[in-house]
């Protein structure tokens, strides 16, 4: 869950094989974290490799040889049951919360010392690119919660103070843009925006890299140059020698995890990135926590609201996950795919009503047609030399995320077709000082799917039920299959996922603890967080308010465009009131083509396949 509003791209689900937090306004066009989770980067190269985790060490683990995601009405209804079947994991609709006493309790212990010690704030290293007033420091956290006592590890934090009086002032708002595996480092820089002053004068801006990410012990499974391999091939159809291909390339990404990371490979998770925002949010010197998490964010941020809900103070969920156990993660993936396709017509539809700029088809599979020939064109002799199909899809699967690439991408389409390569070289072409960023963000995404719930561990699963969905849903799908096939073969057990808004589930003891109202933000025809996750955490937080922009389809919904949605985001972190139940607002505005190329967001989804696919 850059290229539009604060939010991460998904995303967790996958996008591509690997994904990029799509973190910008379309104001500034900057992005808001220098990586994500699923920044696609097939291509995206760089020389620099990413150090291993600071708490690798330990005796390593081994491989074994075989194997052991997200509709639309101004009031939400009750989401329908899963509709993939064909497989179900043993714990994937676990009730009770994985986390055990001795967690519990070192999470209390760490919260103590982080309360005690706090952060030192000083000039943000060079590395960060974080200019002053902004400043930055590190807090101290577990890396097994369990055994607090045992090694730690630091996460890098940045800051910057609210700008009104300091009889207004509200303590410290904390934002997470995604992934797994975004940075939102860069979250300060956005108070000196105008769709932010408000709240900056409010609050301090704070920003911080979850483990693995960036300085915060980083996390990596291969070298850059190899996760950054490009051209690469993305048949929607895919080949049995290219599926076993897959399955090859798989295997070896989850051993070059293991042998990078050791064991500390099996701390990444859900569930410890939640207790890292209470560590934070106790070294910050907050009585309560006052958060924003987008995409992926919306998901640990609601295991934290059910974890710790005397902690909670304010929280605003934008572009949300479904956090049902069963969907947690392959089928959220599944529905994610499917959503792909509805939007990727979307995007075809408006092509073809403007014909007579692009002229690219007037209907939406005449502009298909015309996307199959360059794919068809690309596969036997790839643009510049790096764009490959792969790096095609991954690029045009940004307009699936944000409408501000709409224009972009059509464009570079028709211009290729005529026999100019350069504008879609410059809109898929891989960047290689991302490329370590790239590979380490995605990285800690797939540590997280992985550790987080179980998946189907055997092929003959994931290739039925990909077969099947391809033949309705073939642009995402096999792509999806990419990015998260190495969980078929992880090594270690796998959590349970925990059953969020159930504070019975947690413990007699927050049983009595009312949870605060949140405000949760969802865009109707959103395909990196379908609208039905809303609309499940919606029910699952009772008091809470869901305020959706219909007929929208870009993934993050606040600070973009739409003042509706921006009024009421205000409105709560500021007063603590929500619109109610529910609200919606009108969509923002279509895209229009352009009088002339206007230049390219500075992030978005960078084009990638699982690292090395064929």
């Amino acid at each position: 869950m850059r290229a539009a509003a604060l939010y991460g791209i998904l995303g967790p689900l996958s996008l591509s094989l690997a994904m990029s937090a799509l973190l910008a306004t379309p104001a500034t066009g900057r992005p808001l974290a220098a990586s994500t989770a699923r920044t696609a980067t097939t291509a995206a190269a760089s020389t620099r490799s990413a150090p291993a985790p600071a708490g690798a060490a330990g005796a390593p683990l081994t491989v074994p040889a075989s194997p052991a995601t997200r509709s639309a009405s101004a009031v939400p209804v009750a989401t329908a049951a899963p509709a993939w079947s064909s497989w179900s994991g043993s714990a994937a609709t676990a009730a009770v919360p994985p986390g055990d006493a001795a967690a519990a309790s070192g999470v209390a212990l760490a919260a103590r010392r982080a309360a005690e010690r706090g952060i030192a704030f000083r000039r943000c290293p060079r590395a960060e690119a974080l200019d002053a007033p902004i400043t930055c420091g590190k807090v101290s956290v577990p890396l097994d919660y369990a055994r607090p006592r045992g090694k730690h590890i630091a996460l890098t934090v940045s800051r910057i103070r609210a700008t009104g009086p300091k009889a207004r002032r509200q303590g410290a708002l904390v934002y997470n843009p995604g992934g797994p595996g975004a940075s939102g480092m860069a979250f300060p820089e956005y108070a000196a925006e105008g769709a932010f002053r408000r709240l900056a004068a409010a609050y301090d801006f704070v920003g911080y890299a979850p483990r693995g990410v960036g300085r915060s012990a980083p996390l990596s499974c291969q070298r850059p140059s190899a996760y950054a391999k490009a051209p690469t091939s993305s048949p929607p159809h895919p080949t049995a020698a290219f599926k076993r291909r897959l399955v090859a390339r798989a295997r070896a990404y989850v051993r070059g995890c293991v042998r990078r990371a050791g064991r500390a490979l099996s701390h990444f998770t859900t569930l410890n990135n939640a207790r890292d925002l209470e560590v934070l949010r106790a070294a910050l010197g907050q009585r309560r926590l006052t958060f924003v998490g987008a995409s992926y964010g919306t998901y640990y941020g609601a295991v934290y609201a059910t974890l710790f809900p005397g902690r909670v103070r304010r929280m605003v969920f934008d572009s949300v996950v479904n956090p049902a156990p069963w969907r947690i993660w392959y089928r959220d993936n599944l529905d994610q795919s499917v959503a792909f396709e509805r939007r990727w017509r979307d995007w075809r539809r408006w092509v073809a009503r403007h014909h007579t700029v692009y002229h690219l088809g007037s209907t939406e599979k005449r502009v298909l047609a015309s996307y199959e020939k360059a794919r068809r064109r690309l596969g036997h002799k790839p643009a510049g030399g790096v764009i490959g199909t792969a790096q095609l899809q991954s690029a045009f699967l940004r307009t699936g995320y944000n409408d501000a690439y709409w224009d972009p991408a059509a464009r570079a389409l028709a211009a290729y077709l005529l026999g100019d390569p350069e504008p879609l070289i410059a809109l898929a072409a891989p960047v290689p000082a991302q490329a370590a960023d790239d590979e380490n963000g995605n990285a800690v995404y797939t540590a997280v799917e992985c550790n987080d719930a179980p998946w189907p561990r055997t092929w003959a699963t994931w290739n039925r039920d990909n077969t099947a969905l391809a033949r309705r849903a073939p642009f995402e799908t096999w792509d999806n299959v990419a990015m998260n096939l190495p969980c078929a073969f992880w090594p270690l057990k796998p959590d349970r996922p925990l059953d969020v808004g159930n504070l019975e589930a947690v413990g007699p003891r927050t049983a009595r603890i009312a949870l605060p109202p949140v405000l949760l933000l969802s865009a109707e025809r959103d395909a990196a967080t379908p609208y039905a996750g809303a609309k499940e955490l919606w029910h699952r937080l009772p008091g809470s308010s869901l305020v959706t922009e219909r007929k929208a389809g870009t993934h993050g919904v606040w600070g973009g465009p739409n003042d509706c949605v921006n009024r009421h985001v205000d409105t709560y972190l500021l007063t603590g009131r929500t619109p109610g139940r529910a609200a919606s607002c009108a969509p923002r505005p279509e895209p229009a083509p352009l009088p002339e190329p206007a230049p390219l967001p500075e992030s978005g989804k960078r084009p990638a396949a699982i690292p090395g696919t064929p």
